[in-house]
This record gives C-alpha cells, structure tokens and sequence, in this order.
C-alpha cells in the first residue's frame, strides 16, 4: 500500500466518523444552533483539519502538507463569502432558525457528491487539455472583478431553473410543515417550502464550485489534496454559519478580500508557463489578503458605532 493510498484511507475513515457523529448523533435533531455550539464545533473542525494536515506532513511530506494548508485557507474564505448567501435564501423563504441545520445538513451532503464530480472533471481536463487552465484563470479574475465592483449581491430563487423545473412537476405546500421536506395531502405527495429552499442551496453550491475548485487547482492537481482540502472546509462549513451568522455585518470588506484571492490565483494560472510563484509566496498573499479585509471590515464598524 503507497502512502497516498494509506491518506485516503485515513481520510475516508475521520470523514465518516465524524459525519456521522456531527450530523446524525450529536445534531440528529433540528434545533437552533447556539453561539456556544456554533463556537465548539467549529474549533473541532479547524482542529481535525490542522491535524490531518499534521499527518500529511508526516506521511506525505512538506510539499503536500503546505498544498493541503493554502488550498483550506482558500476554501474556507470563499466558503465564509458564501455565508453571505445562504443568510439571504434563509431569509427570502423565511425558514426559522430550528430548521436551518436539516438544510444545511443535506446540502453539505450534495456538495460532498458535487464537488468530488466537478474536482475529477477539473483535473482531467486540465491534465487532457492545458489550456483549460488559461480558461480558469480568466474565469477566477473575472469573477474576482465582479465580486469586488458588481455592488450587493441578490437571491432570486423564482427564477432559479431547478426551482422552476420542481414547482413544474411537483405540487408544492405554501407553509412548512415542521422539518420534513415532503408531506402526503390528498393521497398525493407534495414537496414543502422547506424543499425548495434546499434545491436553491444546493444548486448555490455548484455556482461555488465553479470558482473553488479552480482556485485550488491554482495550488495542486493532486486529487487528494484538492478534493480533502475541500471536504474539510464544507465540513466545519455548517457550525461557522452560526458563529458568524450574527456579526457578518463586520465583515463588510471580506468580499474585497476574497476577490483580490480569486484575481490573485486567477493570475497566478494565467502565468504558468512564464512565471512560477513559489507556494509560500501565494500563501502570504492569500493570509495577508484575508487579515486586511477582515481588519479594516472590524475597524471601520467600530468607528461607524462611535
């Protein structure tokens, strides 16, 4: 057995472990999240992330364990971006606080599936067709560009296909009925808001992977570090939902930081094959990018309160 082969099973056995023990013994029912949970359970994952990285390092080498580091750091900024997202579909369809962890729950489901798809497609067409790379590049700047200069961001689920295609073909109740997702009425079964809601997040999730997976493509085309890297981020993704859920209007600069992130790999793609910038570098970048925004976001509300 190869070393990496023993890291993916080392990978597969944490993740199941802990799934299973995250969303279906610990949050088995729907309940708000408080602060205090939000606060443990997102510790747990950082925790486990830097730990596994511990034993990247160790198995792997150092090469792979600072791959692994700077392709989390990305996710977890662009997955805290699209916080931001999810706070306005709850919102728009007026899901209370108690059901949103049964969301949440199954939509980090489907971005399990989703993204392992959308990481193996990533890299075979890089690694059939090269120039897909310069593809990507543009993709990330272009996305950076409008992320920092398109103004707010807006939900607009009745015009979301997947919403239309299932109001289409499945009769759907006006109000909620406690967490379930489909009812029986009439001898029919018909789906609740509560379905819809999930439908916008999950198909939310694959217009994030569209920028993800290519900004950790920037890092590394090793499978295994792009797709754990990106499990571990979507994992503790749930729990740092709830703890930043009440102060995101702190970080009214973070979207400016994770542009220059996405403008940044973007670029570093598009360089390839002229210039290679050393990893540590990037990383310095990305790190350096985050703190700033998330600084000058937290001092600029406090001098808005004074």
């Amino acid at each position: 057995m190869t070393n990496n082969e023993m890291m993916w099973i080392a990978f597969a056995v944490i993740m199941t472990v802990m799934f299973v023990l995250d969303l279906f013994v610990f949050n088995r029912k729907s309940h708000e999240i408080k602060f205090r949970e939000a606060l443990t359970w997102t510790v747990v994952w950082i925790g486990l992330a830097m730990l596994f990285n511990a034993g990247v390092w160790y198995v792997l080498g150092s090469a792979k364990a600072l791959e692994f580091f700077t392709g989390y750091i990305i996710e977890e900024s662009l997955s805290v971006d699209n916080l931001f997202v999810f706070i306005m579909i709850f919102s728009y369809f007026k899901v209370p606080r108690a059901l949103q962890p049964k969301i949440l729950k199954w939509g980090i489901i489907g971005a399990l599936v989703m993204r392992g798809i959308f990481i193996m497609v990533g890299i075979g067409l890089i690694e059939r067709f090269h120039w897909m790379v310069y593809v990507f590049g543009v993709v990330l700047i272009y996305t950076g560009f409008k992320m920092a200069f398109g103004g707010d961001e807006e939900v607009h689920p009745e015009n979301n296909p997947m919403v239309r295609l299932v109001r289409r073909f499945v009769p759907i109740t006006k109000r909620a009925r406690g967490d379930r997702f489909f009812i029986k009425r009439r001898g029919i079964w018909a789906a609740t808001p509560l379905f819809l809601t999930l439908v916008v997040v999950e198909s939310s999730d694959v217009i994030f992977a569209v920028d993800s997976i290519p900004a950790v493509l920037a890092v590394t085309h090793d499978p295994f570090i792009v797709y754990s890297s990106n499990i571990f981020a979507i994992m503790g993704l749930r729990s740092l939902y709830y703890l930043l859920a009440h102060v995101m209007e702190m970080f009214t600069h973070l979207k400016l930081g994770v542009s220059v992130i996405l403008a940044f790999v973007g670029a570093k793609m598009l360089l390839s094959n002229v210039v290679e910038i050393p990893l540590v570098l990037s990383l310095g970048v990305i790190i350096g990018a985050l703190t700033i925004s998330i600084l000058t976001s937290v001092l600029l509300t406090k001098k808005q309160h004074r």
